[in-house]
């Protein structure tokens, strides 16, 4: 009993009445003497609580380090303009993309210490997240924030083709540092971050990032955008 707290922390608190509400319906079926739909319901009650864990994760604390904001797959790297309603102006800058499928922890965690500066919402549709377009076309939320050397980064949470609810609860203002929880996506979904002006992208197409603790990029280093290839 004393591991229950632990074991409930562990999963977001906005999962846990999805959680619960899967378990209840499967519990519902087994008494019903339903196996086979209880058998279905116990599959997707574990599935969501995989979805909705939240786990720590231990940031890398130099000044400088942009860290990603998501678990998953770095889709590209390429330069991009910037959401229009964050007032970047039309200039593109280095983007990197990191698609979430839904099997990828969907807690999403700040890129570098610095405040937050805007933050708009923006309605559109659901378009599979790994297409170029839906960094125009999906619904998104869009962030601005200022690093502690003045540097303007975006980051961008975008819907996906499942995902129906992004879930952002950053304040305008406030500091955050590196590696903070700032929102939460449900279900599949992408993370796009748009770097300054002379910083580079330090990941490869197709690498795996880590929410919280790979590094994305560097503003203290002149090293050019980084290129990989798979190794078997």
């Amino acid at each position: 009993m004393d591991n229950i707290p632990a074991v409930i922390g562990y999963f977001h608190k906005e999962g846990h009445k999805f959680i619960l509400g899967f378990g209840a319906v499967t519990v519902l079926f087994y008494l019903l003497g339903i196996d086979l739909l209880g058998a279905l319901g116990l599959l997707l009650t574990i599935w969501c609580a995989y979805f909705f864990r939240d786990p720590q994760r231990v940031t890398p604390i130099k000044e400088g380090l942009v860290v990603s904001p998501a678990d998953g797959v770095v889709q590209s790297v390429c330069a991009a303009v910037p959401p229009q309603e964050l007032g970047l102006g039309e200039e593109a800058r280095t983007r990197i993309s990191i698609f979430m499928n839904v099997f990828d922890v969907h807690v999403n965690r700040v890129p570098i210490d610095g405040t937050i500066l805007k933050q708009v919402y923006t309605p559109g549709k659901f378009l599979n997240a790994s297409l170029e377009k839906a960094s125009v076309d999906n619904e998104r939320h869009a962030l601005l924030l200022k690093s502690k050397t003045d540097k303007e980064y975006a980051f961008v949470q975008i819907a996906g083709l499942v995902a129906r609810r992004i879930l952002c609860w950053a304040e305008d203002g406030k500091d955050y540092k590196a590696g903070e929880r700032f929102g939460l996506i449900r279900f599949g979904s992408r993370v796009d971050v748009y770097l300054p002006k002379g910083v580079h992208s330090m990941v490869a197409v197709g690498q795996r990032a880590v929410a919280g603790e790979t590094v994305i990029a560097n503003e203290k280093t002149n090293e050019r955008d980084r290129e990989g290839e798979i190794r078997t």
